[in-house]
């Protein structure tokens, strides 16, 4: 312990991020056990329209959900889904840019081919297509999957060139003439040596796999049903809360999402200062 707090001196970065989600665990541990959240964070809960009081601690909304408890549900949703489909992109992202960067050839050339092509494509227009098709049967499992689908080109660019600029590195050809074949060099020797920078990517596509379902539960397109953090500010914009006066139905989501994008963004900064030894700072 007293090693991994020295090493948190020496990169700052890393524990404000680990803090930031300690607060918002102890947030959501705190609505846990206050409240019953299967009844409190969905409508007729409460009464409606209350501003934030001892009982209320964030007030209520127009549907009558207490706001405590939907933030509670809606920030595990929200972690859930971007989670969810940045470890699935990661993982496709991973295996493709592997094989395209060892193996090289005409595979190498289908799968940079493949990506460039659909990366010149709005992601965000192609998601809005897939997940209005899908509305009427969209669960949270759903949307992630939809955000997934276009999550591994990303991994896969980046992920290629790390490993292009590991392919011919001395300790490889030294694996090869010891007798290594691929499967074991890429298991044994590259994949350890990327493992800080796959942790930060993971990071990095949990960031977007969040921002990706706010964006489309904005628009009215993910689970409605669900009290997630993009469809508490969709029903904010439907009922026009903020004319009304209500800003505190407003406020909660902002500062969760708030809380958490600075909390990835300052845990992907101190990821990638341990996978990039060049900007290690000496303490």
């Amino acid at each position: 312990m007293s090693g991994f707090l020295r090493y948190l001196r020496r990169n700052p970065s890393l524990g404000v991020g680990i803090a930031v989600f300690l607060l918002l665990f102890a947030f959501c541990a705190i609505g846990w056990m206050r409240y019953d959240l299967a009844k409190a964070a969905y409508p007729l809960a409460a009464p409606a329209n209350r501003p934030p009081s001892l009982q209320y601690p964030l007030g209520t909304d127009s549907q009558g959900r207490e706001l405590y408890a939907v933030m509670v549900v809606g920030t595990i949703l929200t972690l859930r889904i971007g989670f969810t489909a940045g470890l699935i992109g990661l993982v496709i992202g991973t295996v493709l840019g592997f094989v395209a960067a060892y193996f090289r050839g005409t595979v190498d050339l289908v799968i940079k081919s493949l990506v460039d092509i659909l990366l010149t494509i709005p992601g965000l227009l192609i998601l809005v297509i897939i997940a209005s098709a899908s509305r009427t049967s969209m669960n949270i499992n759903l949307l992630a999957l939809i955000i997934a689908s276009l999550a591994w080109m990303g991994p896969t660019r980046n992920i290629r060139a790390q490993v292009l600029s590991l392919r011919e590195r001395p300790f490889l050809q030294a694996a090869r003439l010891s007798g290594m074949n691929s499967v074991e060099i890429i298991f044994l020797e590259l994949m350890p040596n990327l493992l800080p920078y796959l942790a930060a990517s993971l990071v990095g596509s949990v960031t977007g796999g969040i921002f990706a379902s706010l964006g489309l539960e904005a628009l009215g397109l993910g689970a409605m049903r669900e009290p997630t953090l993009g469809m508490t500010i969709y029903w904010v914009i439907y009922y026009s809360a903020l004319i009304k006066g209500m800003w505190w139905w407003a406020a909660a989501p902002v500062v969760v999402i708030v809380m958490i994008f600075v909390g990835l963004f300052t845990i992907g900064a101190g990821l990638d200062e341990l996978a990039n030894p060049r900007t290690r700072r000496v303490v």
